[in-house]
């Protein structure tokens, strides 16, 4: 057992490759019930602590990936946004960060598209309008 006292260093390099193995490890034993796995990469990574990782165990949609009910209900509510059911998952750029469009929440009417900033996975809220805006920006770039 390690020492509680004097943890190992974590590092961005080893946090990836114990993710990639746990990804690993779920991918067999999903594939045994007919399964599959999606995984996010890692978020609230924290060198002095550790990170969180998201593990979808799912049943395969037709193209074999594993169903997405936030990207089913983001292509349903896209047209009503101004968005193309295509944009889930689109990058996109505010000129200092980078983002990716998560889904659509209609509870809040002001600020319903969902964003995950991509090099930590926060999550943020946008504006239609100002999404429309910078989606347009980067296609340009």
């Amino acid at each position: 057992m390690k020492d509680l006292f004097n943890p190992p260093n974590l590092t961005p390099k080893l946090c990836e490759a114990v993710r990639r193995k746990i990804l690993k490890a779920s991918q067999k034993i999903a594939s045994e019930y007919g399964l599959v796995v999606k995984s996010n990469k890692m978020s609230d990574l924290n060198l002095h602590y550790g990170f969180n990782m998201d593990i979808r165990i799912a049943i395969p949609a037709s193209d074999g990936t594993a169903y997405d009910p936030e990207k089913v209900f983001f292509e349903l509510l896209a047209g009503n946004y101004g968005l193309n059911k295509s944009d889930f998952g689109r990058e996109f750029s505010t000129g200092k960060e980078k983002f990716k469009i998560t889904g659509i929440n209609p509870r809040r009417p002001r600020y319903p598209i969902s964003v995950e900033r991509i090099p930590d996975g926060h999550n943020f809220k946008f504006e239609p309008e100002n999404l429309l805006i910078l989606l347009n920006t980067s296609s340009k770039n």
